[in-house]
């Protein structure tokens, strides 16, 4: 009797999940744009992170009150130090720095949309599985979507960016790309809390310190700053990151990253609406093509039969949705290896 309201709620838990991360991941193109407006790049983003992460650590002192935190080893602390400082200070920091440059949102955003393919092409060599002939027509697909709107927007008189601007957003790419293969190959026993304030303290020492280095540490005192730290903090930060990892791990790499392909269009409605940037026929072309590469590469299947770490394996016993969301609270069903 018990396990029909858990099977109902599982089966819209997820894609409500990927709904809200969609929103909150594409607002931060936003809040970046937001910020910039009042402070330098390197104040935002110290602010920012050293915010949300006294909020962190002051929730971790109201949950440790209740329960003692287990002991950690320092090993466990240095991975999401690591895979910290490559998501979040390496990720953020060059979103922030090709806005600055003049890149646009949509176009930001849509470089950032590669990810999937990278995922796809990486997913073999590192974590053992294998993209389908139709999926990486799919992702092919893709990439020539982020060609042609990338190609169009460089030659477009009306933005005064330098052609290498566009390369910055691919290093962020693959910091976050590199963060997350780090996350699904280690046996870290945190929990997502647990590991995302860690990866929250270390970018907001690094950012600290690259503001104090640059003497931009002192932030404005204008109204409109500390409303663009709040939208970075409660949507991009907590909302964006902190549901990527949730998703990561509850239906795995390949699944998580194809939702990458919807930010652009989100991010470009977000960019016309706010800052009526263009909505040119390439960009739309772009990315419609990018909409139909998610569609192909789902309807392929998972890469290399890679399954979520919420679902039970094809040889496991029938499927019983009490254990499986018990699993899920697990940090991880599927084998990993140990890089320490």
């Amino acid at each position: 009797m018990m396990t029909s309201p858990i099977g109902k709620a599982a089966s819209w838990v997820t894609p409500a999940l990927s709904v809200l991360f969609v929103l909150c991941w594409s607002s931060g193109f936003i809040g970046a744009k937001l910020g910039a407006a009042d402070a330098l790049m390197t104040t935002v983003l110290a602010w920012r992170f050293v915010v949300v992460s006294v909020f962190l650590v002051l929730v971790g002192a109201l949950v440790r009150r209740v329960a003692a935190p287990p002991r950690r080893a320092a090993r466990v602390y240095g991975h999401q130090v690591v895979i910290g400082a490559l998501s979040l200070f390496g990720y953020a920091a060059t979103v922030f720095w090709a806005i600055g440059l003049g890149v646009s949102t949509g176009t930001t955003a849509l470089i950032d949309g590669v990810q999937p393919l990278v995922v796809a092409a990486l997913a073999g060599p590192v974590l053992g599985t294998a993209a389908t002939g139709r999926q990486w027509w799919g992702l092919l697909v893709g990439a020539a979507g982020v060609v042609i709107v990338t190609g169009t927007d460089a030659a477009s008189a009306a933005t005064d960016a330098p052609w290498w601007a566009y390369l910055v957003p691919l290093i962020g790419m693959g910091c976050l790309v590199a963060a997350t293969f780090l996350e699904r190959r280690i046996d870290s026993p945190m929990s997502v809390w647990e590991a995302f304030t860690v990866h929250c303290v270390t970018s907001a020492a690094l950012f600290a310190a690259l503001a104090i280095a640059t003497g931009a540490v002192v932030p404005p005192m204008a109204l409109d700053f500390w409303l663009a730290i709040g939208w970075l903090v409660v949507f991009s930060t907590l909302g964006g990151f902190g549901m990527y990892w949730v998703l990561v791990r509850r239906v795995g790499v390949t699944s998580t990253n194809t939702l990458m392909f919807l930010m652009p269009p989100v991010t470009a409605v977000w960019g016309a609406a706010m800052y009526s940037e263009p909505l040119t026929w390439t960009t739309i072309l772009g990315l419609s093509m990018a909409l139909g590469a998610t569609w192909v590469v789902n309807r392929g299947g998972r890469c290399g039969g890679e399954r979520s770490d919420a679902e039970p394996s094809d040889k496991a016993a029938p499927y019983d949705a009490a254990a499986s969301n018990a699993s899920m609270s697990s940090a991880d069903s599927r084998p990993r290896v140990d890089t320490s």
